[in-house]
């Protein structure tokens, strides 16, 4: 299943300065596999060293938040939009 996932600026050194890149998968940990494969590293700043996704970064499939759904075991139809979103905080 083809997505497309938008990167954040911060991670985009990965993917030569694109801002929406295609990957296959149809989960969401199988799109961050393919992900890393066409662009080394990109995974290890979205997943932490147990494989979950680090708490300061929101990821969507659509308008939907994962960790509201699957988490890693969200589906990603053919199509469908991932959205890495690092979180933002202050005060």
């Amino acid at each position: 299943m083809s997505v497309s996932v938008r990167v954040p600026t911060i991670l985009r050194t990965y993917t030569g300065g694109e801002s929406v890149v295609d990957a296959d998968g149809a989960t969401l940990l199988e799109v961050l596999d393919d992900l890393d494969a066409r662009y080394p590293g990109i995974r290890g700043r979205v997943l932490d060293d147990t494989g979950a996704l680090r708490r300061f970064v929101n990821v969507y499939v659509g308008n939907d938040d994962v960790r509201f759904l699957d988490d890693l075991a969200t589906p990603t139809p053919d199509g469908s939009q991932v959205s890495v979103i690092p979180a933002v905080a202050g005060g």
